[in-house]
């Protein structure tokens, strides 16, 4: 037997390459399919039938460009708020319209073109690494670039320009019908059903039906955690709406305590404690609003009907209290121009990461230029475009994508050079186009090389319209790829062994430890040394933000396992922004805190960093403090339990 198991490991891929193409088939979001398949060969079906045909020309022209402005507006929303989709949207027109005027500047021979790509490069790098909606935009910036330089039609750049607007807005309009005949926002949704779980439970307390009452706020307490990570593994950057899910999460986790307690205790809950979680349930998913009627504390009763409206008490904070945010003890100023340039610097010029993946991409960039005049091959913009796509600005990861998009590409090329062998030049080439775009919301949920595999056919038909080729550019162009991948693996990935790995343990640390420092200096140290304390933590916290993005980048499950950190991450942020808040309830009148709770707090917090080299056993003692420190010592219990929980997944992390 032990033997026969020795052959069977021996047999076995490498764990590496196991983790490359893992994956997980996601459900297939039909909604997105039917808009895909619809807005995308839409603009170029029109310009079919104003033109007469697919012969070459301006007409067909116009519908390549409006075609392909559709494609990046379709692309662009993530499940989410309306408004999220919307500025995603925004943000890939402005920036895929910057790259077509900035692309005509980038085309020829010469170092002016390398220059343009150069600083163009090192620009999305940075630009991205201030929020995911501004990631999508460098991305499209770069790709539209890339385009541009080497996409020739007998329209002049106004006209290429405004047709791609057209069809973008085309492709807004498909979102905006998505978005008024669906249900409300599934993330959201989902964290909603929680609240209203627990008001189930908690009405069913005594009764026969509290069990499976019960197992249904598990199912939903789950199923609302996968939700908001998965949309978190998926998104390029930093994204405020989920961190607002992910922190109204981990604020529940005493409320959920407090009611299966009192379920199991048979403590009848407090009417009002039902209605408030139902009321919280509303607030949540966007259908109703909090009022002014929270709950008083309840000194009287049984202790898990304490607990729970202790939970209700916490949670109406963090979802919205009016009165409460009114109290300068909650209430935290809108940071000036001045904070706000600090915070912009740091998430930039000022990170160390940011500052490296800048000098990567515009290297890798300027390679491909370089690569792009010199070398013999047929449609040379296709280099700059592959590593614009594989080395995307979002400090994901290198290796994998290059691995996945050559794969992808080789795969994709072969379908599209099999359709343009196939098809005849008349409308079946928009049925393909449509049958292309509609796999995509679904490929783009599975893995980034499934997602390569069907967008590269579609890419290949649209362009063929627009620049007629023989068979033979299909080999053209996927060694065009292996060249773009192959400098990517060399100038961005084998050149810089500190990318090869997102330690993501000891960004973690060091965050606990600048969390410590600047506790220590909010109630103890000057203004002075408050203020360089506040700026190492929040700039700790970006760090651990940007090495957590580089494994969500990464195909399943290493982006799931980074993920599960996430909520940590949150958390980390939420009891950096307590403190803050804590200071300015002390300038504006209330007791100064007790240094020896104080020294309890920071003690807390530097065990933060042993939990997670070696996780202790959890406990059930809570910290106790009073006045501004009440809530800084609520969400460091928080982030402790937080970082117990997840320490046991943090194998394949680091």
């Amino acid at each position: 037997m032990g033997e026969r198991r020795r052959r069977e490991r021996s047999l076995r891929a490498p764990a590496w390459l196991e983790e490359l193409v893992r994956t997980t088939p996601p459900p297939v979001p039909w909604r997105d399919v039917a808009r895909f398949a619809v807005s995308i060969p839409a603009p170029l079906a029109l310009a079919v039938a104003v033109g007469g045909g697919l012969e070459p020309g301006s007409a067909l022209g116009a519908g390549v460009f409006a075609t392909i402005g559709a494609l990046a507006a379709s692309l662009a929303p993530q499940p989410g708020p309306l408004r999220e989709r919307l500025r995603r949207i925004l943000a890939a027109t402005l920036f895929g319209t910057l790259g077509l005027l900035v692309g005509q500047y980038a085309s020829g021979g010469g170092w002016g073109p390398v220059a343009v790509i150069a600083a163009l490069s090192a620009a999305a790098a940075l630009i991205s690494a201030v929020s995911a909606t501004l990631s999508l935009g460098a991305l499209q910036l770069l790709v539209y670039t890339a385009l541009a330089s080497g996409l020739v039609t007998p329209l002049p750049a106004a006209a290429e320009v405004g047709f791609f607007l057209c069809g973008a807005a085309w492709a807004t309009v498909t979102t905006l019908v998505q978005a008024g005949t669906e249900p409300l926002d599934p993330d959201r949704s989902a964290v909603a059903v929680v609240f209203t779980r627990i008001g189930e439970l908690l009405a069913a307390v005594g009764s026969d039906a509290a069990s499976e009452a019960r197992r249904a706020l598990t199912a939903a307490l789950n199923a609302a955690y996968d939700r908001v990570i998965r949309s978190r593994s998926r998104s390029a950057g930093r994204s405020r709406e989920l961190s607002e899910l992910a922190g109204v999460l981990n604020a529940a986790a005493p409320l959920v305590e407090g009611a299966v307690a009192a379920a199991r205790a048979g403590a009848p809950a407090d009417p009002r404690d039902v209605v408030a979680v139902h009321s919280l349930a509303a607030a949540v998913s966007g259908s109703g609003q909090l009022t002014d009627q929270r709950p008083a504390p309840l000194v009287e009763g049984h202790p898990a009907a304490r607990a729970v409206r202790h939970g209700v008490r916490l949670v109406w904070n963090v979802v919205g209290d009016p009165e409460e945010r009114a109290g300068a003890a909650a209430a935290v100023p809108r940071p000036d121009l001045r904070t706000r340039l600090h915070d912009l610097g740091d998430r930039t010029l000022a990170s160390a990461d940011a500052r490296a993946f800048a000098v990567r991409l515009a290297l890798c960039m300027t390679v491909a230029e370089i690569a792009r005049q010199y070398l013999p091959i047929e449609r040379p913009y296709w280099v700059l475009l592959t590593v614009a796509i594989v080395l995307k600005p979002d400090f994901g990861s290198v290796f994998t994508r290059a691995v996945q998009r050559g794969a992808g590409t080789l795969l994709g090329v072969l379908i599209g050079s099999a359709l343009l062998a196939a098809l005849p030049r008349d409308g079946w080439v928009l049925v393909a186009l449509a049958g292309s775009a509609a796999v995509l919301p679904w490929a783009r949920n599975a893995n980034f090389g499934l997602f390569s595999v069907f967008q590269t056919p579609l890419i290949i038909l649209l362009l063929d319209l627009a620049l007629p080729s023989d068979p033979g550019l299909v080999g053209a162009r996927l060694l065009d790829t292996l060249i773009g991948c192959a400098i990517v693996l060399v100038f961005g990935y084998l050149l810089w062994p500190q990318t090869w790995r997102a330690p993501l343990d000891e960004a973690l640390g060091e965050a606990a430890r600048a969390l410590d420092a600047f506790v220590a200096a909010a109630f103890t140290g000057s203004p002075t040394e408050r203020r360089r304390a506040r700026r190492r933590s929040y700039r700790a916290l970006t760090e651990l933000q940007t090495q957590l993005q580089r494994r969500l980048a990464e195909p399943p499950p290493i982006s799931t396992r980074a993920a599960a950190w996430w909520p940590v991450i949150v958390q980390l942020e939420r009891t950096s922004d307590a403190v803050t808040e804590a200071v300015i309830a002390s300038r504006g009148g209330e007791p100064a805190p007790d240094l020896a709770q104080v020294a309890v707090l920071r003690r807390a917090i530097r065990g933060l960093e042993d939990d997670v080299r070696a996780p202790a056993v959890p406990d059930d003692a809570e910290l106790h403090a009073e006045g501004v420190l009440a809530p800084v010592a609520r969400e460091v219990d928080t982030a402790r339990r937080l970082v117990r929980e997840a320490a046991p997944g943090r194998r394949g992390v680091r």
